[in-house]
């Protein structure tokens, strides 16, 4: 799970720093899949420690999870801009929506390897 939060990181960080270009580098808030993809890839390099592996990795899900909070709305928009209706702004409703996606897959993919873990 260490290697996939690392993983998962660096595309947070694309979507992130490709959000600020896309928005002409002027909205600073494009680049929060950034820092939540900066701190879940720092968890999973600390968690690559047989110690400390249990601790970063929950750490890891509870951001996974304040990031799906905090992104959901781009979510909710994301039929709109589907179908041609109006959203505040495109780039920020497909920077939301790619990280409540991968956030959710990355969060059930570590409920399952916790799990897994358990029963071993």
């Amino acid at each position: 799970m260490a290697t996939t939060s690392q993983m998962v990181g660096l595309v947070l960080m694309v979507i992130g720093v490709g959000g600020y270009v896309m928005t002409g580098m002027v909205s600073v808030t494009a680049l929060i899949p950034a820092a939540f993809g900066l701190v879940i890839s720092a968890l999973g390099y600390y968690g690559r420690h047989e110690a400390t592996r249990k601790t970063a990795m929950h750490v890891a899900m509870v951001v996974a999870l304040v990031g799906i909070l905090g992104s959901a709305t781009g979510l909710l928009a994301l039929p709109a801009l589907l179908t041609g209706g109006e959203v505040a702004s495109r780039a920020a409703t497909l920077s939301r929506s790619a990280m409540a996606i991968i956030l959710i897959v990355y969060l059930i993919a570590g409920i399952q390897s916790f799990r897994a873990n358990r029963k071993s």
